[in-house]
């Protein structure tokens, strides 16, 4: 997953709110959104090769998404998977703040990574490139995490924010299509806003889009969570091809 956008206790209605694109290779084996054959209890998608997931939620509202952080040349490929990161917080049941502190201990053994974990009453934030000395518990607020560290203001993050932070929930409980809509944003960032992380300008300009289309690297899927005071959960994905086309969508009440 390359961004992601969580509102955290910022509507009386909507105490968690998850907006998210995952890219990745074409050619990555992947299984789209779906109850777990190991454990029904867990939906999420799942990736084929690294066996773990980039994003999935529990039936009782435990949550936990996952990016990598963007450092060419340095990838480690002897590196545990990343994925389980999420797996294994979503098929267990230790405390979030227990868990988060666990990763943030054993974070170096790892490549690159962001991981957001927890449900409707907390959630935490760790990153393994990150300088803090331990995990974040989130206040109240809106937050955007991309392929650098958690709320960086790449222009892609920050054309998200904006048009997320501007959508009233109120209407998630009419349809999600307008998130979907605010998630497919193609527009590339300016040459002159671009970050600098390593790669050739054309990459860069590629990467710059919330959606990414491409034929060998893009945007997969796009996920929708929302969970409701009333203990409603929208859990909702549409896949896509490398033509940035819709293949699949898969919605649950759970």
């Amino acid at each position: 997953m390359c961004i992601a956008y969580i509102a955290v206790a910022t509507h009386p209605n909507w105490p968690l709110f998850i907006a998210a694109n995952r890219d990745e290779f074409h050619n990555r084996p992947t299984l789209a959104a779906a109850p777990w054959k190991t454990n029904s209890n867990i939906i999420g998608g799942i990736d084929c090769l690294g066996k773990g997931t980039w994003l999935g939620i529990t039936r009782q509202g435990r949550f936990a998404l996952l990016t990598n952080f963007r450092e060419p040349g340095k990838n480690n490929p002897t590196a545990p998977s990343r994925g389980e990161l999420v797996s294994r917080y979503l098929d267990g049941n230790q405390a979030t703040a227990d868990y988060m502190a666990e990763v943030h201990q054993q974070g170096a053994a790892y490549n690159g990574f962001n991981l957001l974990a927890g449900d409707a009453s907390k959630v935490c934030y760790v990153g393994n490139r990150s300088k803090k000395i331990a995990p974040d518990a989130l206040i109240p607020g809106r937050y955007v995490v991309s392929n650098h560290l958690l709320n960086t203001p790449w222009p892609k993050a920050e054309r998200l924010r904006r048009a997320l932070d501007a959508l009233p929930l109120d209407s998630l409980e009419q349809s999600l299509n307008p998130v979907f809509s605010l998630l497919k944003d193609l527009t590339p960032a300016d040459d002159e806003q671009l970050p600098a992380t390593g790669l050739s300008l054309e990459q860069e300009r590629l990467l710059s889009s919330p959606f990414i289309i491409s034929p060998n690297y893009g945007t997969r899927c796009s996920t929708v969570i929302a969970m409701h005071a009333s203990g409603r959960i929208f859990f909702s994905e549409v896949s896509y091809d490398p033509a940035g086309i819709a293949t699949e969508r898969h919605d649950w009440l759970v």
